[in-house]
């Protein structure tokens, strides 16, 4: 018997040729097979798309989560400070005024202070600044005096006794942001 001998050919894969080019198990693919086709970059556009319009909702309704969020800590801020204002005048250390039932008589008072009754020179301040309501972009609040009914969107004047929204829009949740 005969032993075959080995081929001097090599049996290694052509990687060009002038017609296309060889795969590494030897097949060719011509010039206009490689890449993507039309139908395959019409796919993917589609999908991109349809991605697209499912986060727009999502990202607006997550801005909104965050002015409600804001609007929420600002009104807290004020009613605190209202409060605070509130106790001091309980306890005597700011001067009463006739009519206000120990409440400030208006959001301004509340960033510029007021002097404390048996300290010289010494103002008490409750706020740094009136907050923006994150809903209308202004620093302007609807204000309720503790005469005014608890429904009532109109102020008295007499005093501030609640803040809230001027906004007409509704919340995620459905109620109105100035019964907030």
């Amino acid at each position: 018997m005969s032993t075959r001998q080995p081929s001097a050919v090599s049996r290694q894969p052509k990687t060009t040729s002038q017609s296309g080019s060889f795969t590494a198990h030897g097949s060719c693919l011509a010039a206009h097979e490689v890449g993507f086709t039309v139908v395959e970059l019409a796919v993917v556009a589609a999908m991109v798309a349809i991605l697209t319009t499912m986060i727009v909702p999502l990202a607006r309704y997550s801005a909104r989560r965050q002015d409600e969020i804001e609007l929420r800590y600002q009104l807290r801020l004020m009613r605190d400070a209202i409060d605070k204002y509130k106790q001091y005048s309980d306890l005597g250390l700011i001067p009463p005024q006739l009519g206000s039932e120990g409440y400030p008589p208006d959001l301004k008072t509340l960033v510029e202070g007021v002097t404390l009754v048996g300290q010289l020179d010494k103002k008490q301040k409750f706020l740094r600044r009136i907050p923006t309501d994150p809903m209308t972009k202004k620093a302007e609040w609807g204000m309720r005096s503790f005469q005014d009914e608890p429904d009532t969107f109109a102020w008295g004047g007499q005093n501030v006794y609640d803040v809230f929204s001027l906004s007409e829009a509704r919340g995620i949740d459905g109620t109105y942001y100035k019964d907030w």
